[in-house]
C-alpha cells in the first residue's frame, strides 16, 4: 500500500513516535565594526550592544516605505527606548536627530559583497546551510524520516504586519530556549537545549502535530514548528480538505435551495444568514472573524461587513439590482466589485441597512460562529471556508474544460491553464502589486518578439527565392532546398507564436497572484488529471516544492479524475 494509505490510528492520535533535534536558534548578534557609526544630533555616539542591535533593524529598513510612516516610527522609538541604558535614554530623545545612514550603507555593501562572492565561496555557504538542514531539518515520525517545514526560530526585528497595522514598528524579540515548549514522544531522545539554557517545558502530546511552540511578543499568538507540506501527515490533511469540498458538491444544490427559501423567512436572523451565505457561495468571500480593535488593521469579511462597505444601485451600467462592494479584506487587500444580485437579496440588503449609521454592522444578527454552526448542521465538516475551496476547484475544472483546445501545442495549452487559474484567482480576489521589474522584462520580451518577426520575414523571402529557383531549374537539389526553407520558416513561426503567448500571459497576469489558489484552494488532482489527459509534463504546472507537497495527488489521480 502507498504511504498515503497506511494503517489508520485511533481518533485524535496523530503519531506514536516523534523524535527531533528541537529548533535551530538564530546566531547571536554580531556587533558593528568600529568604523561604522551611529550619529545623534550630528555627533557619533557609541551604543550599548542591545541598543545597537535594535538600531540595525531600523537602519536596514531605511529605504523601505515603512520607515516613512509615523505609526512605524513612533512604535519603533518607544520600544527602542525601553531597551536602552538609562544613560542612552538621557541622550536619545528624538528620532529625527538619529542618523542611521552609515549603518544602512554598511548593510547594503555587505549584501552586495555576498552577492558578488566567487562560486566556490557560495558553494561553501550552501554546504554549511545544508549541514544545518540535515541536522535540524528532519524528524523521525512513526519510523519515517520526515522533513520539517520551518525548523529555525524567527530572527528578531521590527514587526511589519500587513496593510495599516497599528503595531507596525514594534520590536519582535529574540526567541530564547526558555520561551520554547518541546513536543516529542516519551521514549525518544529528548532534544538538548543550547548550552547554558533550558526549555520552557517538554511535553509528550500525540494529539497535536507540532514539534515546538512559543508565543511571539507582539500579537501574543502561538508560533509552531510544523512538518513540511510534503510530509505524510500534511499530505493526508490536505487530501481530507479536498474530500470535504467534494462532499459539498453532492449537497450544494439543496443548500442553495434552502438559503433561497430563507430570503423570504419571517425571522430577520435567518434572512441575514441566508444573504451572507449567498455572498460566501457566489462571490467566494471569506467569512470574517471578530477582532479586537487596535490589535490589528481594520479588515473585514462577509459576516463583519459594515453598512459603509456596500452601496446599492437599482440600476447601474445597464444591470439591475447592483451591489457595489468596497472594503479591505484579509491582509488589507482591497475587495472592489460590482455585482448584480437577485431581487430578494437586494430588497433584504435595503432593509438590513435601514436606519443604520455607516459604521454599524450590516449583518448585526450574525457572527461567523453562528454561521459555521449552521453549516456544520447541514453537512459534517462544512464551514464557510469549504465554499471557497469548492468554488475555486469547480471553477478551475469547468474553465479547463471550456478553454483547453486539444489541437493546441503545449504552449497554447499552458496559456489555457493559466487563464483557468486566473479565473480562480479573480474569484478569490488574489491580487499582487505590479512587479517592479515588470516593465523592463516586458520590454525585453518585446525586443525578442521583434527580432523573431524579422527572422520570420527573412525566412519568408528565402523560401520565395528557393521556390523561384525550383520553378526555373526543376532539379532535385533545388526541391530539397525548398523543403529545408519551409521547415525553417515553420520552426521560426512556432517560436514567434510561443513568444506572443508568453507576452499575453505576462500582461494578463501582472496584477494577479496565481500561487495562493494553486497551493491552497485548488484540488491538485484536477491539474494532475489535466496534465495526464493532454500529455503536459507535470513540472510545467508544479515546481519541485509543489510536486513534493502534492505527491499524494500525483500518486492517486488518473486522467479521468472528476472533482
Amino acid at each position: 500500500c502507498s504511504r498515503w494509505e497506511e494503517e489508520k490510528k485511533e481518533d485524535g492520535v496523530k503519531w506514536m513516535q516523534l523524535e527531533h533535534r528541537g529548533p535551530y536558534f538564530v546566531p547571536p548578534y554580531e556587533p558593528l565594526p568600529e568604523d561604522v557609526r551611529f550619529y545623534y544630533d550630528g555627533k557619533p555616539l557609541k551604543l550599548s550592544l542591545a541598543t545597537e542591535e535594535i538600531a540595525t533593524f531600523y537602519a536596514k529598513m531605511l529605504d523601505h516605505e515603512y520607515t516613512t510612516k509615523e505609526i512605524f516610527q513612533n512604535n519603533f522609538f518607544h520600544d527602542w527606548r525601553e531597551e536602552m541604558t538609562s544613560e542612552e535614554q538621557g541622550i536619545i530623545k528624538d528620532l529625527d536627530k538619529c542618523d542611521f545612514r552609515e549603518i544602512h550603507k554598511y548593510f547594503v555593501e555587505k549584501n552586495e559583497a555576498r552577492k558578488a562572492l566567487p562560486k566556490e565561496e557560495k558553494q561553501k555557504l550552501k554546504e554549511e546551510a545544508n549541514k544545518i538542514q540535515e541536522e535540524y531539518g528532519y524528524c523521525i515520525l512513526d519510523g519515517h524520516r520526515e522533513k520539517i517545514g520551518n525548523f529555525k526560530t524567527e530572527p528578531p526585528g521590527l514587526f511589519r504586519g500587513r496593510g495599516e497595522h497599528p503595531k507596525m514598528g514594534m520590536l519582535k524579540k529574540r526567541i530564547m530556549p526558555e520561551d520554547v515548549i518541546i513536543n516529542c514522544s516519551r521514549d525518544s531522545k529528548i532534544p538538548e537545549p543550547p548550552e547554558g539554557h533550558k526549555w520552557k517545558e517538554v511535553r509528550f502530546d500525540n494529539t497535536v502535530t507540532w514539534l515546538a511552540s512559543w508565543t511571539e511578543n507582539i500579537q501574543k499568538t502561538s508560533k509552531y514548528i510544523m512538518l513540511n507540506p510534503s510530509s505524510k501527515l500534511k499530505g493526508e490533511k490536505d487530501w481530507q480538505k479536498y474530500e470535504v469540498a467534494r462532499r459539498l458538491k453532492d449537497v450544494v444544490h439543496e443548500i442553495r435551495a434552502q438559503y433561497r427559501r430563507d430570503w423570504k423567512s419571517k425571522e430577520l436572523k435567518k434572512r441575514q444568514r441566508a444573504v451572507a451565505l449567498y455572498f460566501i457561495d457566489k462571490l467566494a468571500l471569506r467569512a470574517g472573524n471578530e477582532k479586537e480593535e487596535g490589535e490589528t488593521a481594520d479588515t473585514v469579511g462577509c459576516c463583519s461587513l459594515r453598512v459603509e462597505h456596500i452601496q446599492l444601485h437599482s440600476r447601474l451600467d445597464g444591470q439591475e439590482h447592483v451591489v457595489e462592494f468596497d472594503f479591505l479584506g484579509k491582509d488589507s487587500i482591497r475587495y472592489y466589485n460590482k455585482v448584480s444580485v437577485e431581487k430578494p437579496v437586494f430588497k433584504n440588503l435595503k432593509q438590513f441597512m435601514k436606519n443604520k449609521d455607516p459604521s454599524e454592522d450590516l449583518f448585526d444578527q450574525l457572527s461567523t460562529n453562528v454561521l459555521n454552526r449552521h453549516l456544520q448542521s447541514l453537512m459534517d465538516g462544512l464551514s464557510a471556508k469549504v465554499f471557497r475551496t469548492y468554488n475555486a476547484s469547480i471553477t478551475l475544472q469547468e474553465q479547463l474544460r471550456a478553454l483547453t483546445n486539444p489541437e493546441d501545442n503545449v504552449a497554447g495549452k499552458l496559456l489555457s491553464y493559466n487563464r483557468a487559474n486566473r479565473a480562480v484567482a479573480i474569484l478569490c480576489n488574489h491580487q499582487r502589486s505590479i512587479p517592479k521589474t515588470f516593465a523592463r522584462s516586458m520590454q525585453f520580451l518585446q525586443e525578442k518578439i521583434d527580432a523573431k518577426k524579422k527572422q520570420v520575414e527573412e525566412a519568408q523571402e528565402e523560401l520565395k527565392k528557393a521556390e523561384d529557383e525550383f520553378e526555373d531549374t526543376k532539379d532535385a537539389k533545388a526541391e530539397a532546398n525548398v523543403e529545408k526553407k519551409k521547415k525553417l520558416l515553420k520552426r521560426l513561426e512556432e517560436q514567434l507564436a510561443k513568444l506572443n503567448i508568453q507576452a499575453t500571459d505576462k500582461e494578463e497576469n501582472k496584477q494577479i497572484a496565481l500561487g495562493t489558489s494553486k497551493l491552497n484552494y485548488l484540488d491538485p488532482r484536477i491539474s494532475v488529471a489535466w496534465c495526464k489527459k493532454f500529455g503536459i509534463p507535470i513540472e510545467r504546472i508544479y515546481n519541485k516544492t509543489q510536486r513534493e507537497k502534492f505527491a499524494w495527488a500525483i500518486d492517486m489521480a488518473d486522467e479521468d479524475f472528476e472533482f
